[in-house]
């Protein structure tokens, strides 16, 4: 019997990190994934510096489109454009981001085994068995859970959820003449539905546009997305991907560990609650989850997220409080010089929302906000 000294189950960004990690160190690792690579997968695919400082050593960036130029509107109104000196944001398709992950897990000594769906997972102090959906059982010494919110290894854990979001997306291909139009430039609407948003990505010969919104809002969040893609005058283009998706964020007492079980990235509901941004947060807590179980610490991969993902997300979900209450506040804000410069150190990766908060003049303003009145959503 074959006994792994780690089998991650999940082989997007943070299972392929975790793998990467743990394999380099000597951990002897095993990737268990449902799909095969490449695959798609719904996903807005904009690499913020954060996430291309996890990558870069690992990887060359598979990039479609970097950006530099941001056009915000509020629900379709007040346009404005910025630009910055050097790239925001990077633009990847999540099928080749995910394959080269996988490739540079596999350079680093881990394997991988796709087609495979995990359907249980047990464990005693000796180890853990992961039942697979073909009868095979398969031993670890430890696990790192990497496959998605609803996955398996989020359940076993009891990983706990405390906001919920609906995310729609399609997929366009586009003429030479649109893809001229959106080069370089990415559109961020502040939408009609509390809390929701919508972008337009460009990514060469395709265009990424969806919108979020918090789930509950269903046909609320349909008709926004149907009303965004026709103000853009691209309802009559067929999308190549038609998708939807929930997306999870924990509640900041929920478990990341149960025995030998370690759960990363969205699985353990990792990710800017603001934005939604989930990328940095993947790569970031795979590496560390994948360096606890090298270190033989799987308690250092708790204190580590809390340290340093923890106050990030609790900066996202104080953003978000006041965006749901005042967006037409946060329009203002970011066409202002100061609003502007945290924007663009936020995408670069040089400033967390969390440092931003600890500021003493957005503190101020942020208490000011608080005490204006909701606006009405129509």
């Amino acid at each position: 019997m074959i006994i792994w000294d780690l089998v991650v189950v999940g082989g997007g960004p943070a299972g392929l990190s975790a793998a990467h990690a743990a394999a380099r160190a000597g951990v002897r690792t095993l990737v268990v994934e449902r799909a095969t690579h490449p695959r798609y997968k719904t996903c807005g695919g904009g690499l913020i510096g954060t996430s291309l400082a996890e990558v870069g050593d690992l990887i060359e960036v598979p990039a479609q489109d970097r950006t530099d130029r941001v056009t915000f509107t509020r629900d379709g109104r007040r346009a404005f454009t910025r630009r910055n000196a050097t790239p925001l944001v990077t633009m990847i398709r999540r099928e080749e981001l995910d394959d080269r992950l996988r490739a540079a897990a596999v350079a680093a000594g881990a394997q991988v085994r796709e087609g495979v769906a995990v359907r249980a997972v047990e464990q005693d102090p000796d180890g853990v068995r992961l039942r697979l959906a073909d009868g095979e059982v398969v031993h670890a010494r430890s696990v790192v859970g990497a496959d998605g919110s609803s996955g398996v290894t989020a359940r076993h854990v009891g990983v706990r959820f405390r906001q919920v979001d609906l995310g729609l997306e399609v997929e366009l291909p586009v003429s030479d003449a649109e893809r001229d139009r959106w080069r370089g430039r990415v559109l961020i609407d502040w939408g009609p539905v509390p809390g929701s948003y919508a972008w337009v990505f460009p990514k060469g010969d395709r265009l990424t546009v969806g919108v979020i919104a918090a789930r509950g809002e269903g046909e609320r969040t349909r008709a926004y997305l149907r009303d965004f893609v026709a103000r853009l005058g691209l309802s009559g283009i067929s999308p190549e991907h038609d998708s939807g998706h929930l997306t999870r964020c924990r509640a900041e007492d929920s478990p990341l560990r149960h025995g030998r079980v370690l759960v990363a990235g969205d699985a353990a509901g990792l990710l800017e609650p603001w934005s939604r941004e989930g990328i940095s947060y993947a790569l970031r807590s795979g590496r560390l989850a994948g360096a606890a179980v090298a270190a033989g610490d799987l308690d250092g991969y708790v204190r580590e997220v809390e340290a340093r993902l923890a106050p990030e997300m609790r900066a996202g979900h104080r953003l978000l409080d006041v965006f749901e209450r005042r967006p037409d506040v946060f329009h203002a804000v970011l066409a202002s010089p100061p609003g502007w410069r945290m924007f663009v150190r936020f995408c670069q990766g040089r400033a967390s929302f969390a440092e931003a908060l600890d500021r003493r003049p957005v503190r101020a303003g942020l208490a000011l906000v608080d005490r204006l009145p909701p606006v009405r959503a129509r």
